[in-house]
């Protein structure tokens, strides 16, 4: 079942996701531990053999090999290559949840479009959502290990209600080399447009608005395969794979603790049987590695994946409910609560100032005469410089032309001095 942990973290408080860390059920340790249990034997290993069984000579040997493969091991690009391939992985992981057909929007226009309290009304409305179940049971069928699992023979989808046996006759009839979930569908808009021929769809408007909604319905359903279809492209994941582990494989050498090249005497040389930064870069690289296995296929049965089963099971009861017992099964109109009353009643310590907007208390009260007294001294000056100007072009002046440049320099500060005042 999918790991939920939204209550336990609905509040930002002190070491809240600290609490998260301890669970098991779709943890990263889960996924990881047997991979980090293999590193740490073949790490321990190859340290034994290096502090005791080799003799000085091809101890020698080893430290050489040890510092060339982790100078190297440095120059393959494990962050960039992992955080885009997850990226993508999360990408079409959302977007696979986003394709999953749900029924909600084409059971409302069914109940609200297809008309008629009797016998044939409600045998209309169930028959055109159990065509739209069935399709959806079709394809998740043909990419869902556990609907699978569930329904490994078209004859239990019969035993389960979704098909009639006379249905599945005539989807067996049809030969088709190809996934033939869009037949349902097929059956959906032929008994919609029967019904419009009966009057049970009022108008061409409303059936229109089945027809589009069925599209919808069909695209998701038709999405979903193509995502199972088309994968991210395997020499990605290939590259992904060979890159992560190739990478470990030299730490498994590169990252023991063997004697300095150089030795210094004013330097302290570590000795360390348990390397823990070697390790946690494992426990990182390697678990986000696994993140990437996780999301890329959610229709598995890992513990993280979508509930298929359980998505089915509530979309035929939830569409069955919608288009029977609550069709035209109105509760009773009464004035409600706030017919006279416009006001809220809930206690008011709760009650909050309500936001109207950043500039509802601003205040011009203090300002305004600065603001106008600036705007005279500038209409002054710039008329002053207009007619020195021309008096200037007029004599000749040198002292008298260099009054206009002053006077434009004088303006512009003030109006900067004006715009700053009634921003602060």
């Amino acid at each position: 079942m999918t790991v939920s942990y939204t209550l336990k973290v609905a509040n930002a408080k002190f070491g809240g996701f600290s609490k998260l860390l301890f669970r098991w059920k779709g943890s990263i340790y889960k996924l990881l531990y047997r991979e980090f249990l293999v590193f740490c034997l073949l790490y321990g290993f190859i340290s034994f053999l290096y502090r005791c069984v080799l003799n000085n000579e091809q101890q020698e040997v080893f430290e050489r090999l040890a510092r060339h493969c982790n100078k190297f091991a440095k120059l393959i690009p494990m962050s960039f290559v992992l955080g885009f391939y997850v990226t993508q992985a999360f990408q079409r992981w959302w977007g696979q949840y986003t394709s999953f057909p749900l029924p909600d929007n084409l059971m409302m226009v069914v109940t609200g479009n297809v008309h008629g309290t009797d016998e044939r009304g409600r045998l209309l409305r169930r028959t055109l959502m159990r065509y739209a179940n069935l399709s959806s049971v079709l394809i998740l069928r043909s990419i869902s290990t556990r609907v699978r699992k569930r329904f490994p023979a078209l004859e239990d989808i019969v035993e389960a209600g979704f098909m009639t046996a006379d249905e599945l006759k005539k989807l067996n009839h049809l030969y088709s080399d190809f996934n033939k979930y869009w037949m349902p569908l097929a059956w959906f808009a032929n008994l919609a447009s029967q019904a419009r021929k009966e009057g049970r769809v009022k108008d061409d408007i409303a059936l229109r608005l089945l027809m589009d909604e069925l599209n919808n319905y069909r695209a998701k359903c038709s999405m979903l395969f193509h995502y199972d279809w088309i994968s991210i492209p395997l020499v990605y994941t290939q590259v992904v794979t060979v890159a992560v582990y190739s990478f470990f494989m030299f730490c498994l050498i590169g990252r023991q603790f063997v004697k300095p090249e150089k030795p210094d005497e004013d330097k302290i040389h570590l000795d360390l049987y348990i390397p823990i930064f070697t390790l946690l870069e494992f426990f990182f690289y390697a678990g986000w590695l696994k993140v990437g296995e996780l999301i890329i296929n959610p229709f598995g049965e890992d513990d993280d994946d979508f509930e298929t089963n359980q998505l089915i099971d509530r979309n035929i009861q939830v569409s069955m409910l919608a288009v029977d017992d609550m069709h035209q099964n109105l509760p009773l109109l009464e004035k409600d609560k706030y017919w006279v009353d416009k006001g809220l009643s809930y206690p008011s310590a709760t009650m909050k100032p309500v936001f109207m907007g950043s500039t509802h208390d601003m205040r011009y009260n203090d300002r305004l005469p600065l603001f106008i007294f600036g705007t005279q001294i500038k209409i002054f000056l710039i008329k002053s410089k207009n007619f020195l100007t021309l008096h200037t072009q007029q004599h000749n002046s040198q002292i008298s032309s260099k009054i206009p440049f002053v006077l434009q320099r004088l303006t512009k500060v003030l109006w900067v001095w004006n715009d700053m005042w009634l921003s602060n």
